[in-house]
């Protein structure tokens, strides 16, 4: 059984994205997980696709 390289995770205050191969956190704070970021996750977890809704999601928190 393979083990998917990046997850969603809740934590206090919102969710945070876990990798597994780094075991470390990957990216910001999100109070809510955007639903798009959220499929990309439990989908095909590309991490350019990633990268690309992370950098759009902290864009929209400035």
């Amino acid at each position: 059984m393979s083990r998917r390289r990046y997850v969603a995770r809740g934590v206090p205050g919102g969710y945070r994205i876990w990798d597994n191969t780094g075991r470390r956190w990957w990216g910001d704070l999100y109070e809510l997980c955007p639903d798009d970021l959220l499929t990309e996750l439990n989908g095909g977890a590309d991490p350019a696709r990633i990268s690309a809704l992370l950098k759009r999601y902290r864009a929209l928190k400035r």
